[in-house]
């Protein structure tokens, strides 16, 4: 049976794999962005008529509460979340204005509260469900000059591990995939092509993992025995 997938961010990159996973493995989807609207409908109906399956697109910003509302209220219950968007800040504390600060943790961290807040009493009504949260290796030891970034991973992590407590008994899983360093646009556009060489040999494997690795590795953590549950899930080459 068709499970109805909600993937936040998922206009590019690592969001946009995970679309094309889940679509793959014939669910429907809930597609939503804050920018490149253009490009999630187009994705949106090629996933449609490739798979044919109901893929529905919409903005979403979801570092705004009003917002995700919005978003359940078009969209309807769902079966499994996967906590995607993300924003990444490269730079000294010191010289990190309030609003990059609140801009990263909303968009990284108070994102999750929201879409758990109105996506999660679907959940529990149905007595299953999946939640799948997008971390970072930095949310477990920390990156200097990205402290908000950082933070906000780890907060994804602790989120992750006290969620699953609390939501176990009505049969519903909450897991996080932290990745290591990805090759994505949001990768390249922080870090020069020198700074990706020196990390990549750092890497046990020689290289950055792909987009569509972790999209694989999630769809694998949505079919999971339900038991498991709680864990962060590394993904990064041997890396850390």
């Amino acid at each position: 049976m068709s499970r109805k997938v909600l993937i936040t961010g998922a206009s590019r990159g690592i969001g946009r794999e995970i679309a094309i996973s889940f679509a793959g493995n014939k669910d429907n989807l809930v597609l939503c962005c804050k920018n490149n609207i253009d490009d999630l409908k187009a994705l949106a109906v090629e996933l449609s008529e490739k798979y044919g399956i109901m893929c529905e697109a919409y903005v979403c910003d979801v570092s705004d509460p009003d917002s995700v509302k919005e978003l359940y209220d078009k969209a309807g219950d769902v079966d499994v979340i996967v906590n995607n968007a993300g924003v990444a800040h490269i730079g000294l504390l010191t010289d990190m204005d309030v609003t990059d600060w609140k801009s990263i943790t909303g968009t990284n961290l108070d994102s999750l509260f929201y879409t758990s807040k109105f996506f999660v009493p679907g959940m529990i009504r149905a007595g299953s469900g999946r939640i799948i949260n997008i971390s970072s290796v930095w949310g477990a030891v920390g990156a200097s000059c990205e402290v908000a970034y950082s933070a906000s991973k780890g907060g994804v992590n602790a989120l992750t591990r006290a969620l699953a407590k609390e939501l176990a008994p009505s049969g519903i899983s909450v897991n996080a995939v932290s990745c290591g360093v990805i090759d994505t646009d949001m990768n390249r556009k922080h870090l020069s092509d020198e700074e990706l060489e020196e990390l990549c040999e750092e890497i046990p494997m020689g290289r950055m993992g792909e987009a569509e690795e972790v999209a694989s590795l999630v769809l694998m953590v949505s079919q999971a025995p339900i038991y498991m549950t709680g864990q962060v899930i590394t993904i990064d080459g041997g890396w850390l």
